[in-house]
């Protein structure tokens, strides 16, 4: 077996070697983008742009090569020599409009499609091409329904306009260009209309049975409807008609990860086999730059952040590498808790990216790491930056409130994020509730006890009552068990709104008593808790001396505050004044 393996590979080695020495043919070049061996495909076309120079599609390909590799300045240059070698070539105008949309001008990008379709005629490779642009996956990894649409719907003219009559006298004139049906496919599946995509690619299969990526389209298909099983033995389909096909293991690999991630029982074997399948995909897809920038993807939902902070600090110490790995590096050093490194990385991203490429996510991740590094204000800052681009981030006001209160201090401003939270987001939480709360007591707080007499005198009792009301629906919602705290600040925000400290009325009594009950039930307090309880203990004790006028119960609540503490002030000043008395 160690033999045939080793004949095999050296097989395989030749192969390679042969292929990339005498591939000089458009066909060759576009076999190696279909394979995702972008580098070997970018070789031959350079070659072909100076040995076929008036050749418009060799311009166009390769301005697409630099499209899927991310470097769509790199590709507008191309498309424009290709324009200049032919002006009325469809596919480099379509290569234009394709950058206009990734620049994000929509109107640049429709009036160059527009002007591609009027070009194409019966061509229906630049309808193809249109299909594919809208189909790109946005900065986040994404494609728009709206943009899944328009692919569909540029489809449909293609075929259309590329219908030639069939040989079946009852069949309706339709398009022989397999790769349009399998682009419609992927529009369709997008839009999750797995039946239309299903037809299509199965068209496709059809036109060009030994396609090992219409094989692979339909297993992403099946991967979708969570068949797994389906799916890879479509991969392996493919890898029947070409062992080396790249794309087959990294679909396979991003199936075993969707497996792992809904059948928990897989999780491990199948994040392991699925890491191997990548590896595997890296290594027959040249094991480019841009090749590790896929697996860097592929690690972020995997959530291996220890290695893609290996993989894209490797990357960005190469002098080729896409600048995209030092967002990547500020993905994984935060997620390893590296601030520092995540800052670093996060810097570098965004002075040296073109700022179209700045998304919500990474303002999440760059602020997310400066509150980490203890640089809350610009961090706060960077959170709020990722709000205006991405008002459906709702959450990240819950992150700045908590940075504003429980690092920062700043309730008043604590107060106004959790407020947002409440009216905004989708996911809030009790404790959010229960820190609003806080928020407005800390407030009425620092006003009551300033130094400023000013201040203090017209601390605005109002923030209690705010207080006391989110502390009441915690403690409803939490009802039966509700947190002892909760109802020690309900006693608290009720005490301080009794304003005549010589004419108290209670308010806070039932509140302490509910909170001495939780408490005692629970055993024997720990020292945090043995404080709050003499806090309790003292304010009963004074009630029913003061308030009540009865002796008995406020020796009782003192005798249990000396019971805690033998020094307690308040039990202590008590017994004195009482001369003594005893109590169990």
């Amino acid at each position: 077996m160690k033999m045939i393996n080793k004949i095999a590979a050296a097989g395989l080695g030749l192969a390679l070697m042969g292929s990339s020495a005498f591939a000089q043919s458009l066909a060759d070049a576009k076999k190696a983008i279909d394979a995702e061996q972008f580098q070997k495909a970018k070789s031959v076309l350079k070659n072909l742009v100076t040995t076929e120079a008036t050749k418009d599609e060799n311009y166009f390909y390769l301005g697409w090569v630099y499209i899927k590799q991310d470097y769509p300045d790199s590709a507008k240059a191309v498309f424009l020599k290709g324009l200049n070698v032919n002006a009325n070539s469809a596919l480099n105008q379509a290569g234009l409009g394709i950058v206009a949309k990734l620049d994000k001008d929509p109107a640049g990008a429709a009036a160059n499609f527009a002007k591609a379709i009027t070009l194409a005629g019966k061509d229906s490779k630049p309808f193809v091409y249109i299909g594919k642009g809208y189909l790109l996956p946005d900065a986040s990894g994404k494609v728009s329904p709206a943009d899944a649409n328009a692919a569909l719907d540029v489809l449909n003219k293609g075929v259309i306009a590329s219908a030639v009559k069939s040989k079946d006298k009852n069949a309706p004139p339709a398009s022989n260009d397999p790769e349009l049906y399998s682009t419609r496919g992927e529009a369709n599946r997008l839009l999750l209309q797995a039946s239309p995509a299903y037809t299509d690619l199965s068209t496709a299969q059809t036109l060009d049975p030994r396609s090992p990526g219409v094989y692979v389209a339909l297993g992403v298909l099946w991967k979708y409807a969570d068949n797994f099983d389906g799916a890879v033995e479509q991969f392996q389909k493919a890898l029947a008609i070409d062992p080396n096909y790249g794309p087959a293991y990294r679909e396979w690999a991003e199936t075993g990860l969707r497996e792992a991630q809904t059948v928990p029982s897989k999780a491990s074997a199948k994040v392991k086999e699925a890491a191997d399948h990548y590896k595997k995909y890296i290594s027959l897809t040249d094991a480019s730059a841009e090749s590790e920038m896929r697996y860097a993807d592929f690690l972020i939902n995997a959530g291996d952040y220890q290695t893609l902070a290996q993989v894209t600090s490797d990357l960005t110490k190469t002098s080729n590498a896409n600048l995209r790995a030092y967002r990547y590096l500020m993905f994984a050093d935060y997620e390893n808790k590296d601030f520092a490194g995540a800052i670093a990385a996060g810097n570098n991203w965004f002075t040296k990216a073109d700022p179209k490429r700045i998304i919500p996510r990474d303002y999440v991740y760059l602020g997310r790491a400066e509150i980490g590094g203890g640089q809350d204000s610009v961090g706060i800052l960077n959170l709020r930056k990722a709000l205006q681009l991405d008002s459906s981030q709702t959450d990240l006001y819950g992150e700045i409130a908590k940075t504003l209160f429980t690092k920062d201090h700043k309730y008043v401003e604590a107060t106004e994020a959790y407020k947002q939270l409440l009216a905004k987001g989708t996911k809030v939480k009790l404790t959010d509730r229960l820190y609003l709360g806080l928020s407005y007591y800390y407030t009425f707080l620092g006003q009551y006890a300033s130094k400023n007499k000013d201040i203090a005198a017209k601390a605005d009792t109002s923030l209690l009552t705010k207080a006391d009301s989110e502390f009441s629906y915690v403690a409803q919602k939490a009802a039966p068990n509700i947190p002892g705290d909760v109802l020690l600040y309900r006693a608290r925000s009720n005490d301080y709104k009794e304003a005549d400290r010589n004419n108290i009325k209670g308010l806070a009594k039932p509140y302490y008593e509910k909170y001495i009950e939780i408490i005692v039930a629970k055993g024997t307090p720990d020292d945090a808790t043995k404080t709050k309880l003499l806090e309790a203990y003292d304010y009963l004790g004074a009630y029913y001396e003061f308030k009540e006028k009865d002796d008995a119960k406020a020796a009782d609540n003192y005798g249990k505050a000396r019971d805690l503490d033998p020094n307690n002030k308040g039990a202590l000043d008590y017994f004195k004044r009482k001369g003594g008395a005893k109590t169990k």
